[in-house]
């Protein structure tokens, strides 16, 4: 699969269980469909996430395209408040996109990782 920035190859990386796709020359990491919810092993969790997301009706951000489907991604709001980040949904479901650090970004809203798990094997692969 090609990164939706870069256009080149993405590796696969597997992160509790849930493979991941993460693109080496910009960082960003594709999650596919449910993925994000396989992150979290608390269902209410994981819908406490997927609730926090909103479309962002004025982005300046340049559209992606998604990396299986191709069609332009939507941008959305992965929580409240101005820390929330911008992050990029499939239209037709097929995942996210997420920017260097969004992802831990997203864990840290609300104190969704109460023990900082996901975070620190984030931390761990990705800063080295």
């Amino acid at each position: 699969m090609n990164c939706p920035v870069c256009k080149t190859d993405m590796v696969v990386l597997e992160l509790e269980e849930v493979e991941i796709d993460y693109c080496l020359d910009c960082q960003g990491i594709w999650l596919d469909r449910g993925e994000l919810e396989q992150l979290f092993d608390d269902e209410s969790r994981a819908s406490k996430v997927m609730d926090a997301f909103t479309p962002c009706r004025d982005s300046h951000e340049k559209p992606r395209k998604c990396p299986l489907c191709r069609k332009k991604m939507q941008k959305i709001w992965a929580g409240k408040g101005e820390s929330a980040p911008l992050i990029d949904k499939c239209v037709n479901n097929e995942g996210l996109w997420f920017d260097k650090g969004e992802l831990a970004d997203v864990i840290k809203q609300g104190s969704l990782d109460p023990d900082h798990k996901i975070v620190k094997l984030l931390s761990d692969i990705f800063n080295g």
